[in-house]
């Protein structure tokens, strides 16, 4: 890869576009297999590997400096599966497998968490992780809603740990190279970012009420929510259109999109929100919506828009899922690790193609340049490299897709306090803020 992205000449802008904290470094000569000056080996116990977790497995196992300690999991039979996972993607010495990852963190030897448990968990696991002195990558959303990200921001400045968020996107060269395009005013002024996601998912049914599996501890994967009755139709995915455990697709999917939105277009907080949607598709046990729009203003004359359809794939711009900037000078469409810039006559004037990771093997470590992402994180314990995705950042991303699923649920315009993200003059809307835990699980600083 060049040094430098190549401009074309219509460009006229400077060429020290802010890129965001160590994205240069990452982009532009990151190197994966670097030597590691503090320890020989840091300790990673992974949480959650039925799912995400298992290419966390697969990411980690690929860092020459880190030792799988244990695999984490409610079910033995994804807890079996981890390990296995670990072993043929070459770690050296078996993790140990437990059912209560809250075992692992009494591990004084143990350096860092990664977390890749449904939403309800996130918080409330990184905040017994960082009180047992532990490091944490926690994967996306983070938070169940906007008070747990609140209180995980105070508790990253009080402990003094890395929590690094799993939007990967962001360590994709081509997602850098062209953030550094946008900030480098390749568009001019650019005003405007449309995010969208689109599936073709299925109905989930009406569950039923039933004893929980033998190879699931579901009273602990419950954990800090209130309790409810085992249904046949909730594990391991379903828990994602369930407001007591999930947050809809916004957050499952959007805050990836709406993250890069948010980073193009140099924004913080927003002064409005609004969404609208509906379950459409089908009459099934799915409570957020399958349809879902969302729009958000800026105080210096921005917004981004977010369309999420999880039953109908049919593409936009060709992509079934991205994020297109629009400025005065034309648009820049993004694609996961690529991405197109356009004149205002719709001539292309950039095409991108996709990158590959040529120091370290991608094959099988999950999204491309995955590795880069959790490599950053080791690198920021280790040789204190700036963080591509530090939690208090990336949490202004994740708000945007709270306040959308808050704007839905009450039915309204949201106003925003640009300063600090919360909800102004709306006592309804604030009561959505946060959540009802189960008796003795609620996160405390």
């Amino acid at each position: 890869m060049k040094n430098e992205p190549h401009r074309r000449k219509f460009i006229k802008a400077a060429t020290t576009g802010a890129l965001g904290l160590g994205a240069m470094t990452s982009t532009f000569g990151f190197n994966i297999l670097s030597e590691y000056p503090l320890k020989d080996k840091y300790r990673v116990a992974v949480i959650g590997v039925n799912s995400r977790g298992s290419q966390h497995i697969q990411a980690f196992a690929q860092i020459p400096n880190v030792e799988i300690a244990y695999i984490c999991d409610v079910d033995s039979k994804a807890r079996e599966k981890g390990i296995e996972l670990a072993k043929t993607s070459g770690v050296k010495t078996p993790p140990i497998g437990l059912e209560d990852f809250r075992k692992a963190l009494e591990d004084k030897t143990l350096d860092a968490v990664s977390i890749a448990m449904p939403d309800h968990w996130h918080t409330p696991a990184a905040m017994m992780a960082l009180q047992a002195g532990k490091h944490v990558y926690l994967e996306k959303p983070g938070s169940h809603n906007p008070a747990e990200s609140e209180i995980l921001i105070e508790a990253t400045k009080k402990y003094g740990k890395i929590v690094q968020m799993g939007n990967q996107r962001r360590s994709w060269p081509r997602v850098q190279e062209a953030i550094h395009e946008l900030h480098s005013g390749v568009l001019g002024n650019t005003y405007f970012a449309r995010t969208w996601y689109t599936n073709t998912r299925p109905t989930i049914g009406k569950g039923k009420i039933t004893t929980p599996p033998d190879w699931l501890n579901y009273e602990l994967w419950q954990g800090p929510a209130l309790r409810a009755d085992f249904k046949d139709n909730l594990i391991h995915y379903n828990w994602h259109w369930h407001w007591r455990w999930g947050t809809g697709e916004i957050v499952n999917n959007g805050v990836h999109f709406l993250d890069l939105a948010r980073w193009g277009l140099q924004e913080d907080y927003p002064i409005k929100a609004y969404s609208s949607g509906g379950r459409y598709q089908y009459h099934d046990d799915w409570e957020t919506p399958d349809t879902q729009i969302a729009s958000f203003d800026f105080a210096d004359g921005k917004s981004i828009s977010w369309e999420g359809r999880s039953c109908n794939g049919r593409d936009i711009n060709a992509m079934g899922s991205g994020v297109s900037f629009h400025g005065e000078n034309g648009t820049l469409e993004l694609l996961n690790n690529s991405y197109k810039i356009y004149d205002n006559k719709n001539q292309l004037i950039k095409s991108a193609e996709p990158t590959t990771n040529t120091v370290v093997d991608q094959k099988g470590a999950g999204f491309d340049m995955d590795i880069a992402h959790f490599t950053n994180f080791i690198n920021a314990i280790d040789k204190g490299e700036s963080q591509i995705s530090p939690y208090p950042e990336i949490q202004k991303s994740v708000l945007l897709c709270h306040l959308g699923n808050i704007s839905y649920r009450t039915g309204r315009s949201l106003e925003i306090d640009q300063s600090s993200g919360r909800i102004l003059k709306d006592k309804a809307a604030m009561k959505l803020w946060g959540r009802e835990y189960e008796k003795g699980w609620e996160p405390k600083l």
